[in-house]
């Protein structure tokens, strides 16, 4: 018998107005089409409709990076953007960012060969969004590297070899210093 004291719990979420909305993306390469409702994140598509767990939840408030996804190509962190925003858009999550035939991408090789990660949490999100500050052309040395990926945290304190990996792809290397032209006589 229920009592006011006894509030019902559903165990499958906030119910469903009813109103779900269909979305077309393009999820690393290959079409994906689904009905979901309004307030699902894309994080939460991506990782429990779309089955891409490379996409990690970590603080699901913006702030850790670990979600970070390429939307049209720009970083994004997929847990403050609502999936019916991306529709009709191009998503490549850690998972597409390989060769078909497997060969993993520059950077995902590079974090390989620099141990730019330890326990691999914040990895995936790390290397999409390298990726995109790679693309953005902004990063002409090893500072700007660090700052354009504050945005991504790493609990283990990798973020020297992270840098070292990411450097290496850009092949940013210290540019000599120029000499002061002499005024001709």
């Amino acid at each position: 018998m229920q009592t006011q004291a006894d509030p019902v719990v559903s165990q499958a979420g906030p119910a469903s107005t009813g109103a779900r909305i269909p979305i077309w993306l393009e999820l690393n390469g290959r079409p994906f089409d689904i009905e979901i409702d309004p307030w699902v994140t894309l994080l939460d598509l991506l990782r429990e409709h779309a089955d891409l767990t490379g996409v990690k939840k970590g603080c699901d408030h913006g702030q850790c990076g670990a979600c970070t996804v390429l939307l049209e190509g720009k970083r994004v962190n997929s847990c403050l953007m609502l999936a019916v925003v991306a529709d009709g858009a191009k998503i490549t999550t850690i998972e597409g960012l390989a060769a078909a035939d497997g060969t993993l991408d520059p950077l995902q090789q590079a974090f390989i060969d620099h141990d730019a990660f330890q326990c691999g949490y914040c990895t995936p999100g790390q290397i999409c969004s390298a990726r995109a500050l790679i693309s953005e052309g902004r990063a002409k040395c090893r500072d700007d590297v660090r700052q354009l990926m504050s945005g991504n945290l790493c609990r283990c304190g990798a973020y020297s070899n992270i840098t070292d990996a990411i450097v290496d792809v850009m092949q940013l290397r210290p540019q000599p210093q120029s000499q002061p032209r002499k005024a001709a006589p």
